[in-house]
């Protein structure tokens, strides 16, 4: 992973697993340790979804930069729909509160988007890859003698 997407990944999931273990706690003290799991198991996935996420889609913009927004779209789609199923697997459980589940899903989410979009607004992305550049043959302009 170049230092660029490092640096991403990190002004990300930092944030938003900091927030989480406040979210942990509060659920803790609030409904006791089923409510802290299930605020620990809900951070951990949003941080795991989102972090899949932003691995692949730095990988599409790389390599196949004309399916970025098809594969953007995809992506959320697909989160979306492993969300639902585990909610759906785990709904009438009693491992874990699913409030607090909720709770700490949600506020990882808005979290990393957030800070997602902090990092990107500081980010000094080229928009030339200079490397790119340096690597290809200078075309011959004028007359050739």
């Amino acid at each position: 992973m170049p230092s660029n997407d490092a640096r991403n990944l990190l002004q990300t999931a930092v944030p938003s697993a900091a927030v989480g273990a406040v979210t942990v706690a509060v659920s803790g003290a609030v409904a006791g340790g089923k409510g802290a799991l299930g605020a620990g198991i809900g951070v951990l996935l949003a941080i795991l979804f989102m972090g899949i996420g932003l691995f692949v889609l730095q990988w599409t913009a790389k390599t196949l930069p004309q399916l970025f927004q098809a594969m953007g779209m995809m992506l959320y789609v697909a989160q979306l729909l492993l969300l639902l199923i585990f909610v759906a697997l785990f709904k009438d459980t009693s491992l874990f509160n699913p409030k607090t589940f909720a709770i700490g899903l949600v506020i990882a989410t808005v979290v990393w988007m957030a800070a997602q979009a902090r990092a990107h607004m500081k980010a000094k992305i080229f928009y030339v890859d200079p490397d790119a550049v340096k690597s290809e043959k200078p075309e011959k302009t004028g007359p050739s003698s």
